[in-house]
């Protein structure tokens, strides 16, 4: 329900935005070595400290890349056996990223031997699916209804697995018309299905099993702020829970998208992403498994074009604000079930 979550009205019990979520986000997907090998985020350069040759030859490369059309694009980007899909902008972005790697690894670059470094091992997309009307009245309580996970290793960049379970509503257990039709879960699946804390229970299993936080570390992932600010937050109270830990910080990939390829944000909604780069969706629109796979599918493009996706968001007192490019770098922690509120 990606689209649809921006039309949402949200109740201000369940979630207070902070100004901070209007900060600068990162403008730069990069990263440098510190010396002990950890990830550290880059700083802005002084003037002239780019006064190393190899910058000079960068530039020089950029500038013929920006003359070029689409088909001198394409066929350049065949040349080197780069993908050759997607608009001009993210063909030139491709290139010039392409170029850059090969330069810098002259230097003990970001990006060693041509491989896609990532921040994280692993990585946790989730797009929920939530009860919802077509004209949502101010006081509507949405409850999820599907909890998908999808997990992709940075470093081979595939798919490796995904979780997925539908949640039985409580406080409006029958769904609407316009909620069945846009989703395609039917009465039966949420009647049949598990009250939220048993699910989240299996979530937390599933995420032990694959030891992420503890021999791995991992990010979620997810496409907006609605998901864990306003989805999962109204959730855990609705089910008397507190907050999950592992939750509380993320990577809102629709930030990320726009500032790496430079698009506003009318065009970073996943139909957009995805036709942008190249790529056709896959699967039943709104099916958060389905989301949830398309989004990864994003998300991987975005490393194999050069974009180190690190957190953005996190929620601290019910507020959700926004993670500085500035902020250590840190996965999220090994997932435990969450405690009761009672």
């Amino acid at each position: 329900m990606e689209e649809y979550k921006e039309n949402i009205q949200s109740p201000g019990e369940n979630v207070t935005f902070s100004s901070k979520l209007n900060e600068d986000q990162d403008t730069a997907c990069c990263k440098v070595s510190s010396n002990i090998g950890e990830p550290v985020p880059e700083e802005c350069p002084a003037p002239g400290e780019f006064s190393d040759p190899v910058y000079k030859e960068i530039a020089l490369a950029n500038g013929h890349i920006n003359r070029m059309n689409r088909d001198e694009l394409r066929s350049k980007l065949a040349e080197l056996k780069l993908d050759t899909r997607g608009v001009k902008d993210v063909m030139k972005k491709r290139l010039k990223n392409y170029y850059k790697k090969q330069k810098l690894s002259l230097m003990q670059s970001v990006i060693e031997d041509g491989a896609v470094y990532s921040y994280y091992d692993y990585i946790c997309v989730v797009d929920f699916e939530a009860t919802c009307e077509q004209d949502n009245p101010p006081d509507f309580t949405h409850e999820i209804i599907e909890f998908p996970m999808v997990l992709f290793n940075t470093h081979t960049l595939e798919i490796e697995d995904s979780f997925q379970e539908y949640v039985r509503p409580e406080v409006n257990p029958d769904l609407s018309e316009f909620c069945i039709k846009l989703t395609g879960i039917t009465q039966k699946m949420v009647d049949d299905a598990d009250p939220f804390p048993d699910v989240l229970k299996r979530v937390v299993l599933w995420l032990q099993g694959k030891e992420l936080g503890t021999k791995y570390k991992y990010a979620i992932l997810t496409d907006g702020s609605w998901d864990m600010s306003k989805f999962m937050n109204t959730q855990c109270h609705l089910s008397r829970l507190r907050y999950p830990q592992f939750a509380k910080k993320w990577i809102n990939i629709k930030k990320l998208y726009g500032n790496f390829y430079k698009v506003p944000r009318t065009q970073t909604k996943l139909s957009s992403m995805l036709e942008k780069l190249g790529l056709q969706y896959e699967g039943r629109p709104h099916s958060g498994l389905d989301d949830s796979r398309n989004i990864a599918r994003v998300a991987l493009r975005m490393l194999q074009d050069g974009c180190q996706l690190r957190v953005n968001e996190r929620m601290h007192d019910g507020k959700l604000w926004t993670v500085p490019s500035s902020a250590p770098v840190e996965g999220a922690p090994p997932p435990h079930i969450p405690r009761s509120r009672d």
